[in-house]
């Protein structure tokens, strides 16, 4: 799950993702940001290193990614 608002575009989820599900998309946040966007969920493991490294909280697995 991406909270869009709080995705400042960093990339640290995109290159930590095991199975590189993440990719930053093309539309923008209200702060200007191409926020990040699940582009192969079902390669997702939840395995939630995406949570670990994203340095502003802004996205993760919770029961399903999306």
């Amino acid at each position: 799950m991406v909270a869009m608002e709080r995705c400042k575009s960093c990339g640290l989820c995109v290159t930590a993702c095991p199975k590189q599900t993440l990719v930053i998309g093309d539309n923008l946040n209200a702060q200007g940001y191409a926020y990040v966007v699940q582009m192969k969920p079902l390669d997702c493991v939840k395995c939630n290193i995406c949570r670990i490294v994203c340095p502003d909280v802004a996205i993760g697995c919770i029961d399903t990614c999306a």
